[in-house]
């Protein structure tokens, strides 16, 4: 069965016809399936590769095999990158600035500038108090800051 769609790489008035035959062969080709591994990550990045290298000469096919297979490896990343945890005053300080605050906004929070000095500048811990009120205030959860 052949559909026609329109095509990123032609003209506007320009239209390839997308051959689902052809687009079956070249999934049986690459057998595409969800990534459960680092070689498998490697092997479909290896396919979009070969898809890269032929430019804006991809067929209409060729191009949908790419955004499935990219998206196979978005979904792969997202799910088994691990970010390091930031240590909570890095967190506050991050939210302050996203939030174009100063320390003495938070003065309430802590007690005194001093003390918020010294936890913004992770020379002093926030207690789980502390914590709490801050997930109140910046409407976050708590636990970023214990």
């Amino acid at each position: 069965m052949t559909a026609t769609v329109k095509s990123r790489n032609a003209r506007p008035q320009t239209r390839q016809r997308f051959d689902e035959g052809e687009y079956g062969r070249l999934l049986s080709r690459t057998v595409p399936a969800v990534i459960r591994n680092e070689a498998e990550c490697r092997r479909v990045e290896v396919e979009i590769a070969k898809l890269l290298r032929k430019g804006d000469s991809l067929t209409p096919e060729e191009e949908r095999l790419m955004d499935l297979l990219s998206a196979l490896v978005e979904r792969y990343e997202d799910e088994t990158e691990d970010f390091p945890a930031s240590p909570p005053h890095r967190i506050l300080q991050f939210l302050m600035e996203q939030n174009d605050l100063k320390q003495t906004d938070l003065v309430k929070i802590f007690g005194s500038s001093g003390r918020v000095s010294e936890v913004v500048n992770g020379k002093r811990g926030i207690s789980k108090i502390q914590a709490k009120a801050l997930g109140e205030f910046f409407k976050v959860s708590p636990e970023l800051f214990i």
